[in-house]
């Protein structure tokens, strides 16, 4: 299994924000797909939660109405955007899977390398 984060970098306060999470090496269907963060100081957030066999999504209280996940099952990636981003975004953004009962708990049997945000003021 191999989830490849990308997508970060530097984006201004007030600016958009899209994520990719490419995945391989196990069939689609097996697991849902998770997003969190990990920013400085600060331990893992959980942001949300999607089944690539339902498209069924979940979102942490904190992020809902603000970032939305989606899929392109064509070329296996799942989604993390914003149309707003601002300074508490900052993080280190991770995408993960597991069955949908342990990603919506934030645990994930697999999860990638990460891609860094760091959203200016």
């Amino acid at each position: 299994v191999q989830l490849v984060e990308s997508g970060g970098g530097l984006v201004q306060t007030g600016g958009s924000l899209r994520l990719s999470c490419a995945n391989s090496g196990y069939d689609f269907g097996d697991y849902a797909i998770g997003w969190f963060r990990e920013a400085p100081m600060k331990g893992p957030e959980w942001i949300s939660c999607i089944e690539p066999s339902s498209g069924t999504t979940r979102y942490a209280s904190s992020v809902k109405g603000r970032f939305t996940t989606s899929i392109d099952y064509v070329k296996r990636v799942v989604y993390l955007q914003t149309d707003i981003v601002n300074p508490e975004d900052t993080a280190s953004y991770y995408c993960g899977a597991a069955p949908w009962s342990y990603c919506v708990r934030g645990e994930y049997r697999y999860r990638g390398h990460g891609t860094q945000v760091t959203v200016s003021s």
